[in-house]
């Protein structure tokens, strides 16, 4: 596709006969989109108004979504950006369902749980819009590649603004759209401003298409006000993706008519600037492009506005005598229901193997790509090199390259990719390297995954599968030996498991690959050349549920993964004194098995200790602290994890810091003093 831009005004040509039917029917749902944003806007600044929150409109943009979506074929999909009621209501929405939702209502598509900025409705084909800035990017290179796994020759569109090409997250998609040739088209619907900052005085090159080069990927500018140059664009970019070719980048240049978001003052906004916007109106382009076309006259534009707002009174009237969602429904769909079934699997394999923690990791992926066509393994050096830790040996090899594959360094790409991957039902069970290596991509797993199921009612989810590994070992500096679960630990939508044993790494992979929601397995670095007995067993348990690993009536001592055998050690020692340690190995930390805690703290008296390897202040420990303190009068508890410091590289300062079996059972012996 040859780079081509025409920054002029729409010069005001006659249609060609070819086009006057569609001329017509483009210039009605562009002006559905308008008079809809129009209703919109005015429905903001009704006093009290029926819209909470702030609205972002498209005025100005509705010939792009229009002229996309003539191209797009049944089985295609669509990301697009906040501002994004055009290309809903393009990609055939109802309506009445969309106001319902901008109106909070319980008729909304996403029963009011979304508003404006993030409707979605991926049964529909329309991903939905992503309030965070070019975090589309990655979630479209999901579909698209899960396209290409499917054979359904199914193209991804995703939208964004010219501000989003700024973003990290974004750069990161174009490069993996590119490193796997996926069916994708990237549209950047450039309105010249940046939120409240001239682009022009971000960006270094006259056309953000031309960076596309750099990617190595086509790309073009065009009049984004002309849904028929749109459309011509757009459908060679689709052509070239569905024939192989790989992926376009389409800058589309319209005028921003109206200001950042509906309370937008625009004091900052140059009078020249908004008059240059109105004068490219691609409404009023049309319209003066019909009537010189005799293609209509001024009666029948007339007649058509006049249909289409008799038909969004209708609908305002019934959207806005329409239910709120009822207070009870709030805390539903957050994830799954529980379920206490077991997954039988295609084979039938008992057999019992002393291996590596590290080597139960590569079993449990081995027999579920064998046992699930859906499933992906991917991420950072783990396709040919086996992973820098050997967790994917060989699984390039026997299950083939479409499967386990290597990914650039870039772990939003990786995350995002993940999401929209299991949105389209495939089952991504993805690396990420280093645990400290989560915090520059976790607006993938927070912001995106773990709304999916919660947005949509239930009706959609991302069940991808994260494995990472954390902790302290020799030599490790600060910005690879944080321990990070009290982050996830946080979040609503997430479920969080840490194992401790060969038979935990191998029982809760494979829990977490069954489960309906996204799940993260945080591995323990310093465990992984540990050996045990692992039972490869033939049904897959669920997620959640602790292990009690050793029974006690003194006091309990609860923890997860590094803490364990620590805690064991401890046990073993007191034992000899004639003091009985309990050991709860909590195993999952989202779903917490409040039941077990609250069991264990019973039978020894209310008196437990939370033990972890993360720092103190903010951690998990705080957490089942404060929950037992609630629930138990007479409880004594005590937490012990690293000081509020930085972890140096030096073993010696090391080991004066992380929890050691001496100073757990000095606490033991401290708790049983009082």
């Amino acid at each position: 596709m040859r780079n081509s831009c025409n920054e002029s005004k729409t010069e005001l040509t006659n249609f060609p006969a070819s086009h006057e039917t569609a001329a017509l029917e483009f210039y009605q749902h562009m002006y559905l989109i308008r008079a809809f944003e129009q209703r919109t806007f005015d429905l903001t600044r009704e006093k009290p108004s029926p819209i909470a929150g702030s609205v972002h409109l498209c005025a100005g943009q509705e010939a792009v979504p229009v002229g996309v979506m003539a191209t797009l074929r049944p089985g295609d999909q669509v990301v697009a950006t906040y501002r994004g009621h055009g290309w809903a209501i393009a990609s055939g929405l109802p309506v009445g369902d969309l106001l319902a939702e901008i109106c909070q209502r319980e008729t909304g598509i996403n029963g009011g749980r979304t508003g404006s900025a993030m409707i979605t409705a991926p049964w529909q084909g329309f991903i939905g819009e992503n309030s965070i800035v070019g975090a589309g990017v990655p979630i479209g290179c999901g579909t698209a590649l899960a396209s290409l796994m499917q054979g359904n020759e199914g193209v991804t569109v995703v939208t964004f603004g010219d501000g989003a090409m700024s973003q990290g997250a974004l750069h990161e998609g174009l490069i993996f759209a590119a490193y796997r040739n996926l069916p994708i088209v990237f549209i950047c619907e450039n309105n010249g401003w940046a939120e409240m900052t001239p682009a022009s005085s971000i960006n270094k090159v006259e056309r953000l298409s031309e960076r596309a080069a750099g990617y190595g990927m086509s790309g073009t500018t065009i009049d984004g006000t002309d849904p028929f140059v749109v459309r011509d664009a757009i459908q060679l970019a689709t052509d070239r993706a569905r024939s192989g070719l790989g992926p376009s980048l389409v800058e589309c240049v319209v005028p921003r008519l109206w200001g950042h978001y509906n309370r937008d003052i625009q004091h900052y906004r140059p009078k020249a600037d908004k008059a240059n916007a109105e004068a490219a109106d691609p409404l009023e382009v049309m319209a003066s492009r019909l009537i010189a076309s005799r293609v209509a006259d001024s009666d029948t534009l007339s007649q058509i506005r006049r249909e289409v707002d008799r038909e969004l009174d209708a609908i305002q009237t019934r959207v806005l005598d329409d239910p709120f969602p009822r207070p009870d429904t709030a805390r539903e769909h957050i994830v799954a229901a529980p379920s206490i079934s077991k997954r039988d699997i295609t084979t039938s394999c008992r057999e019992t193997e002393q291996v590596t923690y590290i080597k139960a990791v590569n079993e449990a992926l081995r027999r579920e790509l064998a046992s699930r066509p859906e499933a992906l393994v991917f991420g950072e050096d783990l396709g040919k090199a086996g992973g820098i830790f050997g967790a994917t040996r060989y699984l390039q090899r026997d299950f083939g390259v479409d499967r386990v594959f290597d990914t650039p360094i870039a772990e939003s790409a990786i995350l995002g990719s993940a999401v929209g991957l299991a949105i389209s039902g495939m089952k991504p069970i993805v690396e990420i390297m280093w645990a400290d290596f989560l915090l520059v991509a976790l607006d993938q797993i927070i912001n995106q995954a773990a709304n999916v199921r919660y947005a949509t009612q239930g009706r959609c989810t991302a069940p991808i599968v994260v494995r990472t590994q954390q902790g302290v070992t020799p030599g490790s500096c600060a910005q690879h030996s944080q321990s990070l679960e009290a982050l996830l630990f946080h979040i609503p939508g997430i479920k969080l498991g840490l194992p401790a044993t060969p038979q935990d790494a191998y029982d809760m992979l494979r829990a977490a690959v069954a489960d309906p929601d996204p799940v993260v397995i945080i591995e323990s670095r310093s465990l992984y050349q540990t050996s045990a007995s692992v039972h490869y067993g033939d049904q897959v348990a669920v997620v959640g549920g602790a292990s009690l690993r050793r029974e006690g009536s003194d006091v309990v001592i609860i923890t997860w993964a590094t803490g364990v055998q620590i805690a064991l050690d401890v046990a073993n020692t007191l034992a000899d004194r004639g003091i009985t340690v309990g050991v709860l190995d909590l195993r999952w930390l989202s779903p917490l098995d409040d039941t077990a805690i609250d069991d264990a703290v019973k039978r020894c008296g209310g008196r437990a200790i939370v033990l972890h390897e993360a720092n103190i202040t903010g951690g998990v420990g705080a957490e089942i602290a404060a929950r037992i303190s609630e629930r138990h009068s007479d409880a004594k508890v005590r937490r012990i994890g690293t000081p509020d410091t930085r972890i140096p590289s030096s073993p010696v300062l090391q080991s004066a810091l992380i929890p050691n079996a001496v100073g757990v059972e000095a606490a033991v012996l401290g708790l049983l003093e009082q």
